[in-house]
């Protein structure tokens, strides 16, 4: 595993993210021939001990981060050291990211018998019962306090972040940032569960305490988006576009702070208001 590196937020993906293809583009009632810049996408299987766990649709960069923060955020494992020996290995099929993990972590991992055949970002493919679907999730024991105005500033400073969107158009973006609103890592990718996940794995082999900061999101909040930043420690989510039900549900239940529509001077909370300096939780 290459040592952790969080800064610059720029850095270069690990591997290529878009490619350009031969397109024709309509432009004024004219066709004309183009090379356009494509977001890359391609199945990830993630294998654990020799075995494959998931097969995700994914950008095939930051796989390090997203393979950490995949085990981390599913429950897998409950630290970034407990995941060793990993080896990405791209094929004509797809990319293998091989790793391991204890024999007690493979065992719990049989035993749930799971195997998530992705869509892009896929969030609950192959989830054979309720049970698994909304596992019981620890609330967060945390007195982090944010201002409003870190959060926009943060939420605003993303969207300079994002080249492979420029390029192509075509990926969601989650960044994480300090109380200040400074941003500290930011990942791309064609699915919005795929780049939380390489923000958790950034995290956690670049050992920073996340339940300092917030994570943003170029995407709504799903129940599963909010279940990922608890397991992690994240007290507050923002996202650019509205939340579900369930989302709000899952935030209340674990102690985060969710925020929806955080766009220019504007956001929305949903749950766990407080955590904003100055505001009071809303009557039910």
């Amino acid at each position: 595993m290459k040592a952790p590196v969080l800064l610059p937020i720029d850095a270069p993906a690990d591997e290529a993210g878009s490619c350009a293809l031969a397109a024709l583009r309509l432009r004024e009632g004219r066709w004309q021939q183009a090379a356009q810049r494509v977001a890359e996408e391609r199945p990830v299987a993630l294998q654990y001990n020799g075995v494959s766990h998931a097969v995700m649709l994914a950008t095939p960069a930051d796989l390090e981060d997203f393979a950490v923060g995949f085990s981390l955020s599913e429950g897998i494992v409950a630290a970034a050291h407990e995941v060793h020996d990993l080896d990405i290995e791209s094929s004509g099929q797809g990319v293998t990211v091989a790793m391991k993990i204890a024999a007690s972590r493979f065992d719990a991992l049989k035993q749930r018998r799971r195997s998530l055949a992705g869509r892009t970002g896929c969030g609950l493919c192959g989830v054979d019962s309720l049970a698994q679907a909304l596992p019981e999730l620890t609330p967060l024991h945390s007195d982090a306090v944010f201002a409003a105005s870190a959060v926009l500033a943060a939420m605003q400073a993303l969207r300079a972040h994002q080249p492979l969107h420029d390029e192509t158009g075509a990926t969601h973006a989650a960044g994480f940032a300090d109380a200040q609103g400074r941003l500290l890592c930011v990942r791309e990718d064609v699915g919005r569960h795929n780049a939380l996940d390489k923000v958790i794995g950034a995290l956690a082999r670049g050992r920073v305490d996340a339940t300092r900061g917030l994570v943003l999101i170029t995407s709504r909040a799903s129940h599963e988006m909010v279940a990922k930043a608890a397991r992690a420690g994240i007290p507050l989510v923002a996202a650019v576009s509205g939340v579900t039900t369930l989302a709000a549900q899952t935030a209340h239940d674990t102690a985060v702070c969710l925020a929806g529509f955080a766009r220019g001077d504007d956001l929305t909370a949903y749950a766990h208001a407080q955590r904003l300096a100055g505001a009071t939780a809303p009557k039910a």
